[in-house]
């Protein structure tokens, strides 16, 4: 090759974040430690995606397989670089020195160090999402990056506060309170607005809370009203609710840090709009904290999910809350859920189901991968409804960030989309106590 291609290593959580991950590297070569595969064989048992994708990563390697892959390589393809398995190599020294274990990440990381050390007129690259890896790579004078492909660019919108327009002429507030309605033709002329924005149009003395229609050209009022017991408290959760329910929004993505009321308000809103759909799904990924695995909790599967889905039960008690105990509104999510018309369940359980006429919610979704999200989206049938929502500053997973993630990866693709919307919640309301605690703590 010449001197200019680069050589990419890859780490085994690259594969199974990205399994199309050795196509992205360009004229570049990659080499995949033969430990990598040895990992993947302890991954290609199970149900969740990451199972999946290693599986599918051995069929690829599979297809290009020959004798060349282990000796002079592979070619990805017409202007691509080649693939490589690489066998151990001895640690050298000066590995031996820092790292004393046999480990699998030091497996790689001799491969790594071999390719930097005997081929020094190009440029060897460890690629992983573990940054302590990329620290121990660097300590030893190797370059070492995250895997970027499908990373967003820029957070800004996906963090925005609304907008608030200025010096709205009070005549056309007042045509939007009288028709719920008004034309958006005067404003356009000087602002940019993208399908389904939100905005808070302002008067000399008056105020209204809009949607912007791009196929009718035209603004919407959004109404505050009750939505099965739950109400709005600021503009932006106004804005969530009125997206929640729009029939012809199948997509929403909603951010925002905890107590902002992001679950409370999508599940209001599924409620407020059960006679549209045949079930609810309230999901999220389990994520087990500090990468414990589910093996460690006591009881049997039921009991072990319970804790991680107890969040949900909460935001559906708050709702229940709101009604008298002998009320139709209170009996009747008793009977939804003793029917499966509401079902709260781990995301792992839906896999593979194909999901026609529900209203989805997908909870913590920033612990989600790119390509997880995609495989949920995929799956929507007809007049179904997915909502992700999630907090991209906390992430559990050790392989995301905030730019890697799948909630902030829909939120950028998905930008500009009439079938998509997103809002992010700045205030939280659970407590001012609650409130401080996240802005000073």
């Amino acid at each position: 090759q010449s001197m200019n291609t680069k050589i990419f290593v890859l780490d085994t959580n690259v594969v199974l974040h990205d399994f199309n991950s050795i196509h992205n590297f360009d004229e570049h070569d990659v080499v995949i430690p033969i430990t990598v595969l040895e990992e993947l064989d302890n991954f290609k048992k199970g149900h969740e995606q990451k199972n999946y994708n290693a599986r599918e990563f051995m069929r690829q390697l599979d297809k290009l397989a020959g004798k060349e892959l282990f000796s002079e390589g592979v070619s990805l393809g017409k202007g691509k670089g080649l693939l490589f398995v690489e066998p151990g190599k001895v640690f050298p020294q000066k590995m031996t020195e820092s790292f004393k274990e046999d480990t699998m990440d030091h497996r790689i990381l001799s491969v790594a160090y071999y390719y930097n050390d005997s081929q020094p007129d190009r440029k060897t690259i460890l690629v992983t999402q573990d940054i302590n890896f990329r620290m121990k790579a660097k300590s030893l004078g190797i370059d070492a990056q995250d895997y970027n492909s499908g990373k967003v660019k820029d957070l800004g919108h996906i963090k925005k506060v609304t907008d608030v327009i200025e010096n709205v002429p009070d005549e056309l507030i007042g045509n939007m309170y009288k028709n719920g309605v008004t034309s958006s033709e005067s404003l356009q002329k000087e602002y940019k607005f993208t399908p389904n924005k939100y905005v808070i149009l302002k008067g000399n003395k008056s105020t209204a809370l809009a949607h912007f229609s791009k196929e009718r050209s035209e603004f919407d009022l959004v109404v505050k009203r009750k939505y099965y017991g739950i109400e709005a408290r600021n503009a932006e959760q106004a804005f969530a609710l009125d997206m929640l329910t729009r029939p012809d929004i199948p997509l929403v993505s909603i951010t925002g840090a905890a107590g902002t009321g992001k679950t409370l308000l999508a599940l209001a809103a599924a409620l407020d709009q059960r006679k549209a759909y045949t079930q609810i799904y309230l999901a999220r990924p389990i994520v087990p904290l500090a990468n414990r695995d589910m093996g460690f909790l006591p009881g049997d599967e039921k009991s072990k999910i319970g804790p991680y889905m107890q969040p949900l039960f909460d935001n559906l008690s708050v709702i229940k809350q709101q009604f008298p105990q002998t009320s139709k509104d209170y009996q009747r999510i008793e009977s939804m859920l003793e029917k499966d018309k509401l079902l709260i369940t781990p995301l792992a359980y839906i896999r593979g189901r194909s999901l026609p006429n529900v209203f989805f919610i997908v909870d913590e979704a920033q612990n989600l991968t790119p390509h997880e999200v995609k495989t949920i989206i995929t799956r929507a049938g007809e007049g179904t409804k997915m909502v992700f929502t999630g907090d991209i500053n906390q992430i559990d997973s050790p392989y995301l960030d905030m730019k890697s993630n799948g909630l902030s990866y829909l939120a950028d693709r998905m930008k500009g989309q009439e079938l998509f919307a997103h809002i992010n919640l700045m205030k939280s309301e659970r407590s001012s106590l609650a409130e401080i605690a996240g802005r000073l703590l």
